[in-house]
């Protein structure tokens, strides 16, 4: 009796989409981006809205920067990608996978380990509302992009989510023990904006050993809560080094970060 072949646990992640090649989703990598269904979080200023609900939608609603791309007329599938991912080696150096929130499924360790079995290094996109299931993933990353969006008691004003602050700094700490080559970014959220916060924010990171550092202007298109458009801080660069402290103003700090970037609109 023939058995009939084991479904690998991979085949069950839920895409959104990919992004067949960026330089800047990967820090000095050309890499392509994978989209994950699926986040715990409601996060106002969310641009990819239509990546948070666990099934994929019919159609890929994204545009532009963030936005998932599609083969064909269907949602993409793990086999769709793996067979992608052979054509591009030797041309692309990672594979990043973002969402949505990737950790909030189960088949995402598998499908890390066959892009690692390909060649690629593994990248990773979260906000760390899963502290624990980070954990048995860092022996596949090679490097991680951490969004932390506020100080731990401020966060279910961004996430709708109690505990999700002390779910995100536990993942910080995680990152930073495993030593994990590790950027960290805030988009700053409307009332959470504030020269002075920001700069308490900064230095709260810095202190808890936070290197490498990008603070960025929320993306104003596609937002989960339209509504919120108006109320976005419009960062300029000027604004922006100053909230760091990286230019003399009242109160103004030092710039904590070795490495610091500010990614204004």
């Amino acid at each position: 009796m023939i058995k009939p072949k084991l479904q690998s646990v991979s085949t069950r992640l839920r895409l959104g989409g990919l992004t067949p090649l960026t330089s800047v989703d990967y820090p000095g990598e050309l890499a392509a981006v994978i989209y994950c269904q699926g986040c715990p979080w409601r996060c106002p200023y969310c641009h990819n809205g239509h990546l948070l609900d666990a099934a994929p939608e019919a159609e890929s609603e994204g545009e532009g920067e963030g936005a998932s791309e599609e083969i064909g007329q269907h949602a993409i599938t793990w086999p769709e990608v793996l067979e992608l991912l052979r054509s591009r080696r030797g041309l692309l150096d990672a594979v990043v996978f973002s969402g949505g929130e990737p950790t909030a499924q189960s088949a995402l360790a598998d499908a890390m380990a066959e892009v690692r079995a390909l060649g690629f290094k593994v990248g990773l996109h979260t906000g760390g509302p899963y502290p624990q299931r980070l954990r048995a993933l860092l022996p596949l990353l090679d490097w991680v992009g951490l969004d932390i969006k506020a100080l731990p008691e401020d966060y279910p004003q961004v996430t709708g989510v109690p505990g999700s602050g002390e779910q995100a700094w536990q993942s910080l700490a995680l990152l930073l023990d495993a030593k994990v080559s590790l950027e960290v970014r805030t988009t700053p959220m409307p009332g959470l904006d504030d020269d002075a916060y920001l700069s308490r924010l900064m230095h709260q990171l810095a202190e808890a050993g936070v290197t490498h550092y990008a603070l960025q202007q929320a993306q104003s298109a596609h937002l989960l809560e339209p509504a919120l458009r108006h109320q976005l801080r419009h960062f300029s660069k000027h604004a922006l080094s100053n909230a760091a402290g990286l230019e003399d103003s009242a109160g103004g700090l030092p710039n904590p970060f070795p490495h610091f970037e500010l990614r204004a609109a």
